[in-house]
């Protein structure tokens, strides 16, 4: 039994020493550097809370990257996780080619970050891009989708929900786990079918859109990819989320000190959001042993 658990202790040793080097070590690294003055250039000096002063006080960017990031979250994670259950209910039908679609839905959640992909919306949303074009043809007339607040923060939301392809798939899997006899008994006792999705469906599923609403949150809140492709943080920082800021102040202003100040307040309120998320779930979420 002693070698047994040696040997288990030896197979896992590289993830341990990954676990140690590349995230144990950085996380307590960053939260020393938020509290010293740090330029990559210089030996850290400790200053206390003088990063958190200066960000909370003296800092308006903070505030407009920070006001980006939660209207970014609040926009993106329930339009995503919403798109992704329609589709994958759909997809849940015995269809032809279902294996196909199944597949061609994913791809996006693959191809969302690359750069090619970003091209392809600002050439999608430039100002005689595709999408101009047809708003045109229609009538509607061209939009300044870059010139504009409200615009770029579309143009970025909806490249976050069209990558819904790795929460699609969960509620798939999720779906194919639902008793038909609960829908049998439903259709017998008279409910339709959009009662039973409410009654059945949704309740069978709240663990699943619980666990898909804390991942998405997670990664809405860490987006960085898209809007800096995309948008660059314009117009006039409108979408300057807080991981671009973040990057900015690491790495083109070499302030590793205050980057990890606004490391630690991002993961502070990942945390604080999360925790209500858990807190509010026993009110909405049900198991089937009837646990909560």
């Amino acid at each position: 039994m002693k070698k047994d658990k040696l040997l288990g202790l030896v197979y896992i040793t590289p993830w341990l020493i990954g676990l140690c080097f590349f995230v144990i070590y950085p996380f307590a690294s960053s939260l020393y550097y938020s509290f010293t003055d740090y330029s990559l250039l210089n030996e850290p000096t400790f200053i206390g809370f003088t990063n958190y002063l200066k960000m909370f006080k003296d800092d308006p960017t903070f505030w407009i990257s920070l006001k980006a990031t939660v209207k970014f979250v609040m926009f993106t994670v329930p339009f995503k996780l919403v798109f992704a259950l329609l589709i994958a209910y759909i997809m849940n039908s015995k269809l032809k080619f279902i294996g196909f679609f199944r597949t061609a839905y994913y791809i996006p959640s693959i191809l969302g970050a690359n750069v090619a992909i970003a091209v392809l919306w600002q050439f999608l949303f430039k100002a005689d891009g595709l999408v101009n074009m047809v708003l045109n043809m229609i009538g509607i007339g061209s939009i300044g989708w870059f010139s504009s607040a409200a615009g770029s923060m579309f143009t970025i939301v909806l490249l976050r929900i069209w990558q819904f392809g790795s929460a699609m798939v969960i509620f798939l899997n999720a779906l194919a786990e639902i008793p038909q006899e609960l829908y049998e008994a439903a259709a017998i006792d008279g409910a339709s079918k959009t009662r039973q999705f409410f009654s059945v469906t949704l309740p069978q599923l709240s663990p699943i859109i619980f666990f898909n609403l804390i991942l998405q949150l997670v990664q809405a809140f860490q987006e960085f990819d898209g809007p800096f492709l995309v948008t660059g943080g314009g117009p006039m920082k409108q979408t300057y989320l807080l991981p671009m800021y973040i990057y900015e102040s690491a790495f083109k202003t070499f302030n590793m000190g205050y980057s990890s100040a606004l490391s630690w307040v991002l993961f502070i309120m990942i945390m604080v959001f999360t925790a209500i998320l858990f807190k509010t779930s026993k009110h909405w979420v049900f198991y089937t042993d009837g646990g909560k």
